[in-house]
C-alpha cells in the first residue's frame, strides 16, 4: 500500500481522507491556505504545509506548488477529495508525469466526462438512457429556440462544462431563453473557461438519483446502490438519503445495471457516480457522470458498510476490487444533510467567527466536520462547513432522529442553514417520499 499520500483538498473532506489513512497506517501531507491555518484537518495530518494566501487561486488550486510540495516530501500519490482540483484533466496528468499516483480515473476519461455533451454523447452510443436533448452544441439563441420548439417546451439550456448549477436554467418559452442564453454562456465561460451551451428536454416530476460505482485494474466493475439526491436548491443538493424511496427491486436492479454499463464503456477505474433523472413512471436517463468522490458518499458507505476512500486507494495501488457485485446489500436506512454557513432566510454567506460548535453525538450520528469553535469562516470557500449523516432501520426513523439532531445542533456567532434542514424534515411531502427536484420550490416557499 501507499507510504505515503498528499491531500490536495481541505475541510471537512481532508479530515474524512486522514481517517481512513491512518486506519490503513499511510502517512499523510495537508496542504493549508493562511485562512485555514487553525482548521482542524491541519493538525490531524501527519505533516501540513502553508499553501498560500487565502485566496483559492493562490493556495488550493495551485497545481504547481502543490505538486512541488508533494515531490519535497516525498509522497507516493495524491488524493484530489471532491471540488477543487478534483475533476482538473490536466492535473491528474502532471501527477502521473511526476511518477504520483492520482487517486482517481485516467486524465483522459475526466475531460470526456468534464463535457456533459461529450458524456451524453457516449452513453448514448452505450445504449444508456438519455434525455431528449441537441447531440450538438447549439450555437446562438436562434439554434436553441428552433431546438426547443421542436421537442417542447419548457427544456434546459445547460453549459457543456458547468457545475454546481452555474450555466444552467429552466425556460418556459422563446422570450426566456433569449433573456438566459446569453449570460448563462458568459457565467459558463467565465467560471469553466467554456461558455458552450446544449439544450436537453425538461422531465417535470423527476427525481435525482446517483449509482455509486468502482471499477478496478483488472475489468471488475461493481455498483453500491443509489443515493437519492432530489432535494436541491439552485441545482446543489441539500439533503441525500440512500437507498431512494422512489427504487423497487426491479427498477434498481435495472439501474444499477445501466450504471455498470456506462462505467465500462469509456474503461473507467476508481470510484465514480453516475447520475439518472428518473421520472414519475420510473423511467431513468443518464444526466452525467462525476469522476471523484462525492460530498454524499457516507450514506453509501452506512448502508453497505463499505470504505468508499479505502476502496479509492486500493484500486490505485492496483489491488482487484475485493467487493463481488452478488454480495454487496443494502442494511437499512441513511440520511445526510450539509450545514452551511448561510442565512437560513435570504441564504447569503455568513462569514465570521464561530464561537460555538457542538455537534450532537449519539451513536446513530456520523459528523463530517472542517471547523471547531473559535474558527474563523471567511468568504473564500464553499460555505458548507459540515455534514451530519443519520443511520436507522427505517426511512421514517431515520427522519425523526435527523429532526431531533438538527434540533440539538448547536452553532453559535454565526448564521447556519439548520433552520431550514429542520423544515424540510418537518414537511409532509418529505416524510411522504415526495422528494422531486422541484420539492423546495414546491413546498418550502409558504
Amino acid at each position: 500500500m501507499f507510504q505515503k499520500i498528499l491531500i490536495a483538498n481541505r475541510g471537512e473532506i481532508a479530515s474524512r481522507i486522514i481517517r481512513t489513512c491512518k486506519k490503513l497506517n499511510i502517512q499523510t501531507v495537508a496542504v493549508y491556505s493562511e485562512a485555514d491555518q487553525e482548521a482542524p484537518f491541519v493538525s490531524e495530518a501527519d505533516e501540513a504545509v502553508l499553501i498560500g494566501p487565502a485566496k483559492v487561486n493562490e493556495s488550493y488550486l495551485n497545481a504547481e506548488k502543490i505538486i512541488d510540495v508533494a515531490k519535497e516530501h516525498g509522497v507516493d500519490a495524491v488524493h484530489p477529495g471532491y471540488g477543487l482540483l478534483s475533476e482538473n484533466g490536466d492535473f491528474a496528468k502532471k501527477c502521473n508525469q511526476e511518477k504520483l499516483t492520482f487517486i482517481g480515473p485516467k486524465p483522459e476519461i475526466i475531460d470526456q466526462m468534464g463535457s456533459k455533451l461529450t458524456a451524453r454523447n457516449l452513453m448514448k452510443k452505450a445504449g444508456v438512457p438519455v434525455i431528449p436533448g441537441t447531440d450538438d452544441p447549439v450555437s446562438d439563441t436562434d439554434e436553441a429556440k428552433k431546438f426547443a420548439n421542436e421537442i417542447g417546451y419548457p427544456v434546459m439550456l445547460k453549459a457543456t462544462h458547468g457545475g454546481g448549477g452555474i450555466g444552467m436554467e429552466i425556460v418556459e418559452n422563446d422570450e426566456q431563453l433569449e433573456k438566459a442564453f446569453d449570460g448563462n454562456a458568459r457565467r459558463a465561460e467565465q467560471f469553466f473557461g467554456n461558455g458552450t451551451m446544449y439544450v436537453e428536454k425538461v422531465i417535470n416530476g423527476a427525481h435525482h438519483i446517483e449509482f455509486q460505482v468502482l471499477a478496478d485494474h483488472h475489468g471488475n466493475t461493481i455498483h453500491l446502490f443509489e443515493r437519492e439526491c432530489s432535494i436541491q436548491r439552485r441545482h446543489q443538493k441539500v439533503l441525500e438519503e440512500a437507498p431512494s424511496v422512489l427504487l423497487d427491486a426491479e427498477v434498481r436492479q435495472d439501474m444499477g445495471k445501466a450504471a455498470v454499463t456506462a462505467t465500462e464503456a469509456i474503461h473507467y477505474t476508481n470510484a465514480g457516480t453516475i447520475e439518472f433523472l428518473v421520472d414519475k413512471s420510473s423511467n431513468f436517463y443518464f444526466l452525467e457522470m462525476n469522476t471523484r468522490l462525492q460530498v454524499e458518499h457516507p450514506v453509501t458507505e452506512e448502508i453497505t458498510g463499505y470504505d468508499l476512500v479505502e476502496q479509492q486507494l486500493r484500486i490505485a495501488y492496483g489491488e482487484e476490487l475485493n467487493i463481488k457485485q452478488h454480495v454487496a446489500s443494502i442494511d437499512g436506512h441513511a440520511m445526510e444533510v450539509r450545514i452551511y454557513a448561510e442565512d437560513p432566510k435570504t441564504f447569503f454567506p455568513s462569514p465570521g467567527k464561530i464561537t460555538t460548535f457542538e455537534p450532537p453525538t449519539e451513536n446513530h450520528i456520523r459528523n463530517e466536520v472542517g471547523v471547531a469553535s473559535g474558527y474563523q469562516v471567511t468568504p473564500y470557500y464553499d460555505p458548507m462547513i459540515a455534514k451530519m449523516i443519520v443511520t436507522g432501520t427505517t426511512r421514517d426513523e431515520v427522519i425523526e432522529k435527523l429532526r431531533d439532531a438538527l434540533v440539538d445542533y448547536k452553532v453559535e456567532g454565526i448564521k447556519t442553514n439548520i433552520p431550514f434542514l429542520i423544515d424540510i424534515t418537518n414537511e409532509v411531502e418529505f416524510v411522504r417520499g415526495n422528494t422531486k427536484t422541484s420539492f423546495i420550490n414546491d413546498y418550502m416557499k409558504k
